[in-house]
């Protein structure tokens, strides 16, 4: 249920941000964040109430892409990050996943790494700034200060751009490893 509603308020994320107002923009940070969250719990609540499905593993990871493409597409589209960032972080991710259908195919895992969680979370919190953008003033009660969310997010893209590397070579590596495995044992891949 939470996978849908992911999936559900990708638009209204994306039609908040065309709008292009401080306001609009702050709520789908906000939103993106919420529906970010609920991946979590989405996970944690099926597993603890033993709900895990074939559906559920097709849609998450599913509902996670979508959010995170069409976010990145609609960036760019606004002029709000480089075309080279999409391009780089969503080839990483069709690379990733068609090793991962590889394997699965001939009956292998290949756990993600820490490199991969780590990218997620700065890819998450980036684009939270990223879709949040302006600079807003925050009263922490004895001081006020101002912060370029855009910036904010930019950095955090860019360590997720490093961990996106990082996490999709060690992957790609942990992939020749059960090959090399697999045919000392004599099987065919």
């Amino acid at each position: 249920m939470l996978t849908l509603a992911r999936i559900v308020v990708i638009p209204l994320a994306v039609y908040l941000l065309a709008l292009r107002t401080p306001t609009a923009s702050l709520w789908a940070g906000t939103i993106f964040g919420l529906a970010s969250a609920t991946d979590y719990f989405d996970g944690y609540l099926a597993r603890k109430l033993n709900l895990v499905s074939l559906t559920g593993k097709f849609l998450d990871p599913l509902a996670d892409k979508l959010m995170v493409a069409a976010t990145l597409i609609q960036l760019t589209a606004m002029g709000w990050i480089e075309p080279w960032i999409p391009i780089l972080l969503l080839s990483r991710e069709l690379a990733v996943q068609g090793l991962r259908q590889i394997a699965s195919g001939e009956g292998m895992v290949i756990a993600a790494g820490q490199g991969g969680k780590w990218k997620t979370a700065f890819q998450l919190i980036g684009l939270i700034g990223l879709l949040s953008h302006y600079t807003y003033t925050i009263n922490f009660g004895l001081t006020i200060t101002d912060i370029n969310l855009h910036r904010v997010g930019w950095w955090m893209l860019v360590l997720s751009i490093a961990f996106s590397l990082y996490s999709g070579a060690e992957y790609f590596v942990k992939f020749l490893a059960a090959i090399d495995a697999r045919s000392e044992t004599g099987s065919k891949l």
